[in-house]
């Protein structure tokens, strides 16, 4: 089966005028390409069933624009998704009307701004929105602003937990959004405490709230700072976490710990925490269960733990209870996880205890 004559001879035209991208209406059956003098438009004439007319529109625009006759090729579905796909070869992904390939375009290591702006002529969804965020020279470009302008606005419509957090995350980052839309943002914390996430995972130490620090003695202040410079990092850890952003910190995961929406919520606050104290474990996360964080946290000796405990004594359990934090991980909820499937208030209940422990935690660095 062939195209037909109308069809191959416009879309051959087109392509000869070397568009910048194309995409492909299914439903009205119209494909559309992008040019620097605009957008131009060709009303399809199936001259059989239109998923296989489709397909056929599709072979003809890859074989020649990539020289593969069969259509956009599945082996690239895969590497070009982890962002492998060639530089060189970028522009040419946007010129095959297939969605995947977009997806492969967004997920690359070479997108620059224009390119971007392309790309979101192309496919505009939060996905591609999201990986496109996710790359540095698209965020300090013109592009940046519009894609997290258009993730802000679809977040009332996202229902999955992990992708309202990684959203927020993104736009989040700075230069992207104005004071008064992060603000916004903040107060619907309330509402959705997923959105909290968002927050620590893109700016743990300047959350939008404040708190007041941890008081201190000017003597007490002095050593730490004193005993911080040469690099301590219990000294250095204590300072961060009795600021007022520091205070911020534990009031946010306290809040997110209380009404999580399911296990990879969970996991997510875990990591967080446990990067914030990442100081105390240069080794890495040690993956140990909360009896066993207990454990060492309480035998704990080590030389930096004992010079600042010295200089501190009365911040004993402070100390410790930052290194059992610095240590957690998937470990802790191991043997409540691998058991139980559950989400929401009944995964809540199931994991009473160890966070009744964190919570304990978390109220010895709160004073």
């Amino acid at each position: 089966m062939e195209l037909s004559s109308e069809d191959a001879l416009r879309l051959n035209v087109l392509l000869a005028n070397h568009p910048q991208a194309i995409r492909i209406d299914e439903s009205s059956m119209t494909l559309f390409a992008l040019s620097d003098k605009g957008e131009a438009r060709i009303v399809l004439n199936p001259n059989c069933r239109d998923d296989r007319y489709l397909r056929k529109i599709r072979e003809l625009l890859s074989g020649q624009v990539l020289g593969f006759p069969g259509g956009y090729p599945v082996f690239l579905n895969r590497w070009s998704r982890m962002g492998q796909a060639r530089d060189e070869h970028l522009e040419q992904l946007l010129l095959l009307g297939e969605p995947e390939a977009v997806v492969a375009f967004t997920s690359a290591k070479g997108l620059t701004d224009e390119l971007a702006r392309r790309a979101w002529w192309t496919g505009q969804n939060p996905g591609n929105a999201r990986r496109m965020l996710g790359n540095p020279q698209v965020v300090k470009g013109e592009m940046g602003p519009e894609l997290a302008s258009y993730l802000i606005d679809y977040l009332p419509f996202e229902s999955e937990p992990m992708r309202i957090i990684e959203s927020l995350r993104l736009v989040l980052q700075p230069g992207l959004i104005s004071d008064e839309e992060r603000a916004g943002l903040w107060k619907r914390c309330q509402r959705k405490p997923a959105y909290y996430l968002g927050f620590l995972a893109a700016m743990p130490d300047d959350l939008p709230e404040t708190w007041p620090a941890r008081q201190m003695s000017d003597r007490e202040l002095s050593d730490l700072q004193a005993l911080a410079s040469t690099g301590n990092p219990f000294a250095r850890l204590l300072l961060r976490i009795s600021s007022s952003s520091g205070q911020g910190f534990l009031v946010t995961v306290g809040q997110v710990m209380e009404k999580p929406a399911n296990q990879d919520v969970v996991t997510l606050l875990l990591d967080l925490l446990r990067d914030n104290l990442s100081l105390l474990r240069p080794a890495g996360a040690p993956d140990q269960t909360l009896d066993e964080l207990l454990a060492e946290a309480g035998s704990l000796d080590s030389e930096s733990f004992e010079t600042c405990r010295r200089m501190v004594s009365h911040r004993e359990a402070e100390l410790r209870a930052l290194y059992l934090l610095s240590g957690l991980g998937y470990g802790v909820v191991r043997p409540v996880f691998s058991k139980s499937d559950a989400i929401g208030s009944l995964m809540c209940r199931k994991l009473e205890p160890v966070f009744k422990v964190l919570r304990e935690q978390l109220a010895v660095l709160q004073g």
